[in-house]
């Protein structure tokens, strides 16, 4: 999709260690530099969630602990479908369900890349 500014977007899935809703908050960088995390929202402590107090602002909110202010830098992104994971990614208002569109254990590459490439399941044309 054209990003001609920072643009927000969320990825939500389903941990599959812990089987409990996550929901992280990013920025794609106009610049291409990648993307920054920005906030993570989840219900249990597991394997991969933050929760030291140096990655970030951390509260209790109902049944949610979030840590906000994390400015982690990603120069891509790289997600994988699973078995009950419910990957999802939502930006500019859309929703992209990854999880109905991809079989389990796809590997998806997220990343900033000028405008005239364009890919076709994951191979790179018009160089």
């Amino acid at each position: 999709m054209p990003l001609l500014k920072d643009m927000p977007f969320s990825i939500h899935f389903i941990h599959s260690v812990q089987k409990t809703p996550v929901l992280e908050n990013l920025v794609a960088k106009a610049d291409g530099s990648g993307f920054e995390l920005i906030s993570t929202k989840y219900q249990s402590f597991g394997v991969g969630l933050p929760f030291m107090e140096s990655e970030g602002e951390f509260r209790e909110e109902g049944n949610y602990y979030i840590f906000d202010h994390m400015s982690r830098w990603f120069p891509k992104l790289s997600l994988r479908t699973g078995v009950g994971t419910e990957l999802t990614v939502q930006a500019e208002g859309r929703e992209y369900r990854l999880y109905e569109q991809f079989p389990p254990g796809t590997k998806i590459d997220l990343f900033v890349a000028p405008f005239y490439k364009r890919f076709f399941f994951g191979t790179e044309v018009g160089e």
